[in-house]
């Protein structure tokens, strides 16, 4: 590959270690030259790296971009490469002529690139917002970054993520710690437990947070001591404020620093204050150097940092939680090693240099690929569900239907129809358009090749009949403007209403090209409905395929929900409907006596929070044992990792049984709906029983069995996970 990588040249910190280190990785395969706006130390250390280096100084854009243009078309690069706003605003310039695909990496929240500079803010942070809206594709310096695009209306299907890698090869330590420490000003004692940082000082770091910190705790541990490397427009502000509220002699100011390695040697726990952050070099740095870490909980920082286990996090400019922290890294030096051991560890095994050089290429590979792909009357699929409601377990089968697209053709454009476009964006990373602008949903048809009704029980008429007539209406609508139409993996019933069932059959008939249900009852009652004409297949629920470790960080997720490693639980979901709120009883004595007999802690869980969170609370307003309360996240791997977690599942909500069954724990259903039976008898669970016909005895019993018993038989569930990803199959065959 032939890539061309722009940049001011006047870049320091993270961003330079990160562009450097990529193209000294780069260079020794691929093709690769990087063109700065600035003579200066940056291009001057690329050359030193063997990096092929060009400086294009100037003003006069136009001469700067026919002299790039004609190097594209000289020496045949395939990818321009930007990073910054200078670069960004120059590669927008390039795009149409270029004629190929034109990348910005984002090392940062471009709306806080000039905090505190308020006519650069005005002027260079504004062209960057434009020009960033004009590239083919972004890159996100950690899945935070990415997040944080997406949030912003970026097209989620063309941001990838990419992690700062780390050099572990080699480790250059030339003085003891004692003797780095007095060079840059700072005397200890044996018994010192030095904090340090190395930033920018700038009010993105906010290192005022620290330095208040750092005073409330000093006045517990004098024996701490503080050294701030770094230079920036606050750093007489940082000093003055240090000056005053810090005893003397217990903070060092070593200015801007080269010598990363023997500054992070010399510290106990590195330090990290900022506001905003995508995946700062400052933190895996550390871990190289085996630095206890303290961090605020931003961008990427968690993906790193696991809280309690390999370092500590703090919401920014929360003066009193650092210093906390600071007092117990200072008193607890066996967990203060322990966690710095950790985080070397896992920085080692998922953040090295070479991780980041491939992740790099395969991004490269991918954009040119999809950059090259035939510009198709015809391209792409158009799910539509109940989405962007905040369920939970809809979004869960949008992830699995999902990745099984993506498993048929990785390139494949997706669009979601979705009440909320940004839940399902984030959700999915798939393109999403509000469900009821029509005008967008026909222009989207129309250019289409498969649309897929999928995500639960669409056709029924138990709750609402216009959801029903929205679903045959998108169904007949997409076949008329061109588009093949499956049924994927989906529940079907009950449609009570003679009227609602005539407009089904016609419907399904008439424009459905294949039918895939999920359980028993879906398939009786087409065939009660007199479908016919599709091709009908009895599968699985998609969701059956979510693997949690795919998606977020499961880990993260638990710490956040306070779940302990040393204790157990039992999941309890409930939902309003009738006849409810006379077995609430029930319910919180069912979970009273799972707690006494089997020292499981009750979690009750709102799969969809604005419906179920109330009848949460009506069940833990009875319980006398310890709980939690929890609502469901939006993505199905959170909900996943937690399930996981649990000892038992009792549960009224279709999509937590679905989730239990497909990791293997033990469940209860309480049958509100015919789906929800219909379900277990498919999956040969017989623990079950009809919500009229719950009692606190009832429920005990069927506890106690499903705890007695293996989980879910490990051959069934396999089965099923094989029909599940039939799905996949039969929307190939409509693809092609």
């Amino acid at each position: 590959m032939k890539i061309l990588h722009l940049i001011s040249g006047g870049d320091v910190g993270g961003a330079k270690t990160h562009v450097l280190s990529l193209l000294e990785g780069l260079n020794r395969t691929e093709t690769v030259h990087l063109i700065c706006f600035t003579e200066g130390e940056f291009a001057e250390d690329a050359r030193k790296l063997g990096i092929p280096t060009t400086v294009i100084e100037g003003s006069n854009l136009i001469r700067i971009g026919k002299r790039i243009l004609s190097m594209i078309v000289h020496d045949g690069y395939q990818v321009i490469h930007c990073h910054g706003a200078r670069a960004n605003m120059i590669g927008m310039l390039l795009r149409k002529k270029a004629n190929v695909p034109l990348i910005s990496t984002v090392h940062s929240d471009y709306r806080l690139d000039y905090l505190g500079r308020h006519f650069a803010a005005l002027t260079y942070g504004n062209i960057n917002k434009i020009a960033l809206r004009h590239f083919n594709a972004w890159i996100g310096v950690s899945g935070g970054m990415t997040d944080l695009l997406i949030s912003r209306g970026f097209d989620p299907q063309r941001i990838y993520t990419i992690y700062n890698g780390v050099d572990f090869s080699a480790q250059t330590v030339t003085t003891t710690r004692e003797e780095y420490l007095e060079s840059i000003g700072l005397k200890i004692e044996k018994d010192s437990v030095v904090f340090g940082i190395a930033a920018r000082i700038s009010p993105v770091k906010d290192m005022a947070t620290l330095i208040r910190a750092f005073a409330e705790a000093v006045k517990q541990c004098p024996n701490i001591r503080l050294a701030i490397a770094g230079e920036g427009e606050q750093e007489a502000e940082i000093r003055a404020l240090a000056a005053e509220l810090c005893p003397e002699g217990t903070v060092c100011f070593a200015g801007w620093i080269n010598d990363v390695d023997n500054f992070y040697h010399a510290l106990d726990v590195n330090v990290l204050t900022s506001l905003s952050e995508t995946f700062p070099y400052a933190l895996t740095e550390g871990a190289r150097m085996h630095c206890a870490t303290i961090a605020s909980e931003v961008g990427g920082v968690p993906y790193l940092i696991d809280d309690e286990l390999n370092g500590l996090l703090f919401p920014a400019k929360d003066v009193q939680k650092l210093a906390s922290h600071m007092i117990f890294m200072a008193e607890n030096p066996e967990q203060r090693i322990a966690m710095g051991e950790a985080l070397y560890e896992k920085t080692k095994k998922e953040f090295s240099l070479d991780a980041m050089i491939s992740k790099q290429k395969t991004i490269y590979e991918t954009i040119i690929r999809r950059y090259q792909r035939p510009k198709k009357m015809r391209d792409g699929v158009v799910i539509c569900g109940a989405y962007g409601k905040g369920n939970c377990g809809d979004n869960a089968i949008l992830n699995a239907i999902v990745e099984q697209l993506h498993n048929i053709d990785p390139d494949l454009p997706i669009t979601a129809l979705s009440r909320d476009t940004r839940e399902t964006r984030q959700c999915a990373h798939i393109n999403a358009v509000y469900t009821f602008h029509m005008l967008k949903i026909g222009r989207l048809m129309r250019r289409s090749k498969l649309y897929i009704s999928g995500g639960g029980t669409l056709m029924q008429d138990a709750t609402s009949t216009r959801s029903l007539l929205y679903y045959l209406y998108s169904i007949r609508q997409a076949a008329k403007n061109g588009c093949r139409v499956m049924l994927y993996g989906c529940g079907i019933g009950p449609i009570s209403r003679p009227r609602n069932r005539e407009r089904t059959r016609k419907v399904l008939n008439r424009y459905a090209d294949i039918i895939s249900v999920r359980d028993l009852y879906s398939q009786d009652t087409l065939r009660e409905l007199e479908v016919t004409k599709p091709e009908i297949h009895l599968n699985a629920d998609p969701a059956l395929l979510i693997d949690p470790y795919k998606i977020g960080n499961p880990y993260a997720y638990l710490h956040r929900c306070g779940i302990s490693e040393d204790k157990r639980y039992m999941m309890l979901s409930v939902r309003p409907w009738p006849g409810f709120e006379e077995k609430i009883g029930a319910f919180a004595s069912a979970a009273e006596y799972a707690y006494r007999a089997y020292g499981l802690i009750p979690i009750l869980y709102a799969m969809e929070p604005s419906k179920d969170e109330a009848a949460a609370k009506a069940v833990a307003a009875k319980l006398h044992c310890p709980y939690l309360i929890l609502n469901a996240g939006i993505n199905g791997g959170e909900v996943l990792s937690l399930i996981q977690r649990m000892s038992l599942v009792v549960s009224m909500r279709l999509h937590t049984l679905i989730f239990a069954s497909g990791q293997n724990v033990p469940m209860v259903g309480v049958v509100y709906d015919p789906k929800v039976s219909g379900f277990l008898d498919y999956l040969e669970q017989e623990l079950y029983l009809p919500l009229q016909e719950v009692t606190a005895a009832s429920l005990d019993d069927l506890i106690d069995t499903a705890l007695a018993e293996e989980s879910f038989a490990t051959i069934n569930l396999l089965r099923l996970r094989g029909l599940a990803a039939e799905n996949g199959t039969l929307a190939a065959r409509l693809l092609k």
